[in-house]
């Protein structure tokens, strides 16, 4: 194990986008495991996941039930990690495994700390890609959340970012009409070529409210948000009656201060029988495995197309994570850690 723990640290609570000034890098003493109580292990990361949602970890404590990390502690993030001492029953050395942890190279973990093994035929890209927490997510949104039915419309925002284009590819595959959202004529164009979806939206050009009712004159069914704002707002002004609308995430107001702005018109959602539910995939960990047995069967079908971004380098973790939010990243943003 090496003697040197290098981390980046939360220096301030950002304003508005994350930047490299807001973190700190420091390099201590690696954890010793001869000192690892019943329970505990020490983990090397090996690759971390950029997720939206970790802007909102980085904001002061408040009551949205998120977690916060307090100033002067290492960023909290999903990894693939490889188990390097271990006092914990059936969790022995060599063990891969995902969890929360933080960037650094290496994380002691208290025994309450869940961990999840992974198999043999999984790659440690794949544990945070396709299989990791936002393609879970993703199936968990759509199969327990919106519940589609085949020849429902199906319409899906952020549709060309790594959750959507799951979420997406998942309402095709489950025989719904499937309309993506994104911002781009490149990303369009992905979605309705090489991803199959039956139309795209490019929110740049303007009018979404007005593009979605020529697409859906019956109205939308299930509508997937993973952005908030202005677009959930014109999805619910086409929802039809008894709609569902999946809440899975705002990455349009992370960057912003104060809480999220809910909807406008309530009594739309009222009169329209319609229901909007958020969720977290964490509160339903009893259908991971099927969430990650289903979408390895599509993809060896042919029938689940996912791209990662995979960056090298502990010192560019920062700059890796603030691609997530200026558009540069070209599918799950991953920052892979060279030790």
């Amino acid at each position: 194990m090496s003697a040197i723990n290098r981390q980046w640290l939360l220096r301030r609570r950002p304003n508005g986008a994350a930047t490299r000034g807001d973190f700190d890098y420091r390099e201590e003493t690696a954890p010793d495991g001869a000192s690892l109580q019943l329970g505990e292990l020490i983990l090397r990361n090996k690759a971390f996941l950029c997720a939206p949602t970790m802007r909102n970890w980085m904001e002061a404590p408040g009551n949205s039930l998120y977690p916060s990390i307090p100033i002067g502690s290492a960023i909290m993030a999903p990894a693939i990690c490889e188990v390097v001492a271990s006092a914990r029953d059936g969790v022995p050395v060599g063990t891969r495994v995902t969890a929360i942890t933080s960037w650094q190279d290496f994380q002691r973990v208290e025994s309450g700390l869940d961990v999840t093994p992974v198999p043999n035929w999984m790659s440690d890209v794949d544990a945070l890609g396709l299989y990791g927490i936002n393609g879970v997510t993703a199936y968990i949104g759509v199969t327990r959340i919106g519940q589609p039915k085949a020849g429902e419309t199906v319409v899906v925002s952020g549709a060309a970012g790594s959750t959507g284009v799951t979420a997406a590819q998942i309402a095709k595959n489950l025989g719904c009409r499937v309309i993506g959202i994104a911002g781009g004529k490149e990303k369009c164009d992905w979605l309705t070529g090489e991803i199959g979806l039956d139309a795209a939206i490019d929110y740049r050009e303007g009018d979404v409210q007005g593009q979605l009712a020529k697409l859906c004159p019956e109205g939308i069914h299930v509508y997937y948000d993973n952005v908030g704002g202005e677009i959930l707002q014109a999805a619910i002004e086409n929802m039809a009656v008894f709609g569902r609308i999946v809440l899975c995430g705002q990455i349009a107001s992370y960057n912003d201060d104060g809480p999220v702005p809910g909807p406008d018109n309530m009594m739309r959602l009222i009169y329209g029988n319609i229901r909007m539910e958020g969720f977290l995939c964490l509160a339903y960990a009893d259908v991971f495995p099927e969430a990650r047995d289903k979408l390895r069967e599509w993809k060896e079908a042919g029938m689940m197309v996912h791209r990662e971004d995979v960056r090298p380098g502990f010192e560019n973790l920062p700059d890796t994570y603030s691609a997530l939010f200026d558009g540069s990243n070209q599918g799950t943003l991953i920052g892979l850690i060279d030790v």
